[in-house]
């Protein structure tokens, strides 16, 4: 008896199995490309060209008034280094003024960092404190430092100390305005998140609104370190009592109408309060850089 096999049945109108594309090979990504000297000229190019025109513009403006007889009002832009920086008596006198003017600046910004952060805190912990304070932190921005002046040679002498009380004045109001804004801008889910946990203010204090305030407390601080020069050498331009400072250069060189001397100094004391605000510009990024950045 014979077995027969039965053979698997073939469709032959079924439809044949679609091909699958062949997978790409993943393409390299490009390299990020490197800074070179193009875009280092359109960073630093602006700022020389301005720097040229403005130059220009001087030179064109001290030519045609030393060609009217009226030459000392306005020196060309190179007098303010052979006749000031690099003459050896004049450049003595602006390096040791300008050393003395940094001691009042330095130590003013540190008493206004001081009171403003603590004024701010305490507005910001108790609303009492805000509500009784504040309008007289406002006024005291809002009063021409000129009309204080006076007062503060009358009550507190006319040397170091009357020069530091100057720098505070002016320095103050940034402090207390920019870190109290800081403080008062914590996300409102965090504070909740505090409080679910009942932590006490200081944790609070501690743990979250200060640590998050510090962007804005840095930039009251670079604002108040150009402000507190300007209060010394306002302070020193006033006060002609004890060690001079760049401020009594500035009005010496003024009344003996030594007007290439006069815009050394100014040069000068300008350099000062920039080196003051890129210091606290680079430590604001050591500080908060790593973890913080700016919406520009």
């Amino acid at each position: 008896m014979s077995t027969t096999s039965a053979e698997p049945v073939v469709d032959t109108t079924a439809a044949p199995p679609a091909s699958t594309p062949p997978l790409e090979p993943p393409r390299p990504r490009a390299a990020a490309p490197r800074r070179g000297f193009a875009s280092r000229l359109g960073v630093v190019g602006p700022p020389l060209a301005v720097l040229v025109v403005l130059l220009g513009g001087w030179y064109g403006v001290s030519i045609a008034l030393a060609a009217s007889g009226k030459g000392f009002l306005m020196p060309m832009p190179h007098e303010m280094f052979t006749m000031g920086f690099f003459d050896p008596q004049v450049g003595s006198d602006i390096w040791i003024a300008l050393f003395r003017t940094t001691g009042v600046a330095l130590t003013g910004l540190a008493v206004a960092m001081i009171l403003g952060i603590g004024w701010a805190i305490a507005m910001s912990l108790a609303r009492w404190v805000e509500r009784s304070t504040y309008a007289y932190a406002v006024m005291l921005q809002c009063i021409p430092i000129l009309a204080l002046v006076p007062l503060v040679g009358f009550w507190f002498g006319y040397e170091f100390t009357a020069r530091v009380i100057v720098c505070v004045l002016i320095a103050l109001f940034p402090m207390v305005s920019n870190t109290l804004f800081g403080l008062q801008s914590v996300d409102k889910s965090q504070r909740e998140l505090f409080r679910l946990q009942k932590a006490n203010k200081w944790t609070v204090l501690t743990k979250l609104t200060l640590p998050a305030a510090l962007p804005s407390i840095f930039v009251g601080m670079r604002t108040s370190a150009g402000l507190s020069v300007i209060g010394a050498i306002v302070g020193d331009y006033f006060f002609r009592r004890g060690e001079p400072g760049i401020g009594s250069l500035i009005a010496n060189y003024q009344s003996r109408l030594q007007s290439a001397e006069l815009f050394a100094a100014i040069l000068a004391a300008c350099l000062l309060g920039v080196a003051i605000f890129a210091f606290f510009g680079w430590l604001s990024k050591v500080a908060v850089g790593r973890w913080y950045e700016s919406a520009l």
